[in-house]
């Protein structure tokens, strides 16, 4: 079997909003913010068969959901989809890893004027399996209220994630690490590089981590419509043949539009 992706998630820790607002001023479509049972706050940008969540800690929020605030700003997340969580599980421990309790939680959903509760159970990796980020695997129970034609268009003209790049100091360890995991599904692709692929945008890097997911790279868009978008956010830039790159310094992120 492939794995295939579910989502990547953007952790923001206190500053949800500030990074809904840069997404919202690109010209993606996110859904209303929605609070987990497990006490964290999302929102999210949905593409036909997967999706990008934007996630952080509300102050005023009864319950901490401290594996956000022990993670680092910015993409921290590699989500793949799970049928069955239990059976992955199972399947995961098998192949050596250590994986954590099943964990069940939900969040309500307002869309079209109806209100409902979206379910998930997700097996996550022990934290460190991954020196990049956090690798988990999601069931979702209920994905008629995350699959809304309203969020699937985005006014930027993004069809959907094709990669994530991880950068890495130790190139060698990073693929050894990977492989462990197995094949994924063709439609996404994890790329791993080396620092000089940061070399025009160096704040992007974070030099206290050996290895960080560091750049999205999107299907499509309206590079003019970016562009603009970018400036009047005082955001940096760089565009080439067929391929704009807009860098998001304060949470150590690059987003690579293929268009």
């Amino acid at each position: 079997m492939s794995w295939v992706l579910d989502h990547l998630v953007i952790n923001n820790h206190f500053a949800l909003a500030a990074t809904r607002d840069i997404f919202s001023a690109l010209g993606f479509t996110l859904t209303p913010e929605s609070r987990h049972t497990l006490g964290s706050a999302n929102q999210l940008v949905m593409f036909d068969d997967h999706y990008l969540e934007l996630i952080g800690q509300p102050r005023d929020s009864a319950v901490v959901r401290q594996e956000l605030l022990d993670s680092p700003r910015g993409i921290d997340g590699l989500v793949f989809r799970s049928d069955d969580a239990q059976q992955t599980a199972h399947q995961l421990a098998g192949q050596g890893f250590a994986v954590q309790p099943v964990q069940h939680f939900s969040r309500a959903v307002e869309a079209d004027g109806e209100r409902g509760e979206a379910r998930f159970s997700t097996v996550r990796l022990a934290p460190g399996s991954f020196a990049a980020g956090r690798v988990y695997f999601c069931q979702h129970h209920t994905p008629e209220w995350l699959w809304r034609a309203p969020w699937l268009q985005h006014a930027n003209g993004v069809k959907g994630i094709e990669s994530l790049t991880v950068v890495t100091d130790d190139l060698s360890a990073e693929r050894q690490a990977w492989q462990r995991l197995g094949p994924l599904a063709p439609a996404f692709t994890l790329r791993l590089a080396g620092d000089d692929r940061w070399q025009d945008f160096p704040r992007c890097r974070d030099r206290t981590r050996r290895s960080q997911f560091a750049a999205i790279t999107f299907r499509g868009g309206d590079a003019a419509l970016l562009r603009q978008a970018a400036q009047e956010a005082g955001l940096a830039w760089h565009q080439e043949a067929g391929r704009l790159v807009i860098a998001l310094p304060d949470i150590h992120t690059l987003l690579e539009f293929r268009l």
